[in-house]
């Protein structure tokens, strides 16, 4: 007798959005997004209008461009300074609870940390993996037949947005 399929259950999607492309200046917190990294947060903001996944709480860096990059989606977000240039994949962590939070968890953030987070999430170690300016790398951890998975959802660069 074969028992029927156990349905997919959903446990979190984390959203990771590289910040448009910024003017280069100093001080690097006060670096204000061009025309064209605006054009990329419009679009991508359009395209998660679009597909945005339910209870989605929106984590952004302290740094300026990401403001900018977020407010383009929303004006409801939360400015979390562990998310700043400098911060880590302990730090994404920490802020989204990955993969324990219940949810959907948009993070506005920079690199490396960010591609680090995408590497550990696909391969189970950190590597210098690169997300493009103004992409977005969306990620669904589920729980299929008793095992956690990890499943990439969608990889939007801005131009294809």
């Amino acid at each position: 007798m074969m028992s029927a399929p156990q349905p997919v259950k959903h446990d979190m999607d984390l959203l990771l959005w590289r910040h448009a492309e910024a003017v280069d200046s100093t001080p690097d917190h006060t670096r204000e997004l061009t025309a064209r990294g605006l054009k990329q947060a419009h679009r991508i903001a359009r395209w998660l209008d679009a597909h945005r996944p339910k209870q989605l709480k929106v984590l952004v860096s302290p740094s300026l461009r990401t403001r900018q990059t977020a407010s383009a989606f929303t004006d409801d977000f939360q400015i979390v300074p562990a998310l700043g240039p400098d911060g880590n994949v302990p730090d994404l962590l920490a802020a989204t609870g990955w993969p324990d939070a219940s949810g959907a968890a948009l993070v506005v953030g920079h690199q490396p940390a960010l591609g680090r987070l995408s590497a550990l999430l696909l391969s189970g170690s950190e590597a210098d993996w690169t997300i493009k300016k103004g992409a977005l790398w969306w990620f669904t951890n589920r729980v299929r037949e008793g095992e956690t998975q990890t499943v990439l959802r969608a990889v939007i660069p801005s131009d294809l947005a």
